[in-house]
């Protein structure tokens, strides 16, 4: 590894797992300090023990709006300097859209829009201060396709395309680069909704990707020269077919 991000420190939600946990690693590997953001105590601890003082640990529910609220407070008094958010804690809600449950759709809709909104508008002041900055949105294929089989969850992430386009445009003259990263099918447990025979099609077809391949991604985008914004990334399987 090229430590390109010594001395940065990071921080991802929903970094305990899945594309999350990738993303952390791969920051970690190359010399970062990462706060992992999670609601997953026990998952949280192994990743203590593993990874030492490479990392902080937050137990979190981001769909808590207290906790959500005071976020980027708690970290800023651990680490005094947030160079990275990754904004990645999200939930999945598949199928037709008259079967889904109303209290789901809310909470995927809280935490995979309005979540994000927050977390990226707490930060952005401690950005604009210091004049540099890297934020980073997980976002989906779905958010450039309409995908039939996931109305909700792709309406999220349409959502956040237009946020990170707008928000980018905003916040580049100090210095603060946005970007978003959008995968096909990845292997993670977003995907434990699909039905059985669709998963199952898709890993004999080889239409699947691992969370690494994204993280590599993601940490291309961060390496950049700094006059340089990769702002959308789409990153899917060879084999998948819309």
């Amino acid at each position: 590894m090229s430590k390109a991000l010594l001395g940065k420190i990071a921080v991802v939600t929903g970094g305990a797992s899945g594309i999350g946990l990738a993303s952390a690693e791969s920051m970690i590997a190359e010399g970062a300090q990462v706060v992992i953001v999670d609601r997953d105590q026990a998952a949280l601890q192994t990743l203590q023990r593993k990874h030492g003082d490479a990392v902080i640990t937050l137990e979190v529910d981001l769909l808590d709006p207290e906790s959500c609220r005071a976020l980027i407070p708690r970290i800023l008094e651990k680490t005094k300097v947030i160079d990275i958010f990754h904004a990645n804690a999200g939930l999945y809600v598949g199928g037709d859209l008259v079967d889904a449950d109303n209290d789901a759709i809310d909470r995927m809709l809280n935490l995979n829009i309005n979540v994000v909104i927050k977390n990226v508008r707490d930060v952005l002041p401690h950005m604009i201060e210091r004049g540099v900055g890297d934020i980073l949105v997980t976002s989906s294929l779905a958010g450039h396709y309409p995908t039939p089989w996931e109305p909700v969850y792709a309406s999220s992430k349409w959502a956040m395309n237009c946020f990170v386009q707008t928000v980018r445009r905003q916040v580049c003259p100090h210095g603060i680069r946005v970007g978003s990263v959008s995968p096909g099918p990845v292997i993670t447990t977003l995907l434990s909704d699909w039905p059985a025979e669709k998963l199952q099609e898709a890993k004999d077809k080889g239409s699947l990707m691992e969370a690494s391949d994204v993280a590599e991604a993601l940490l291309f985008m961060l390496t950049r020269p700094r006059h340089v914004t990769i702002r959308d990334v789409v990153i899917l399987p060879s084999q998948f077919d819309l």
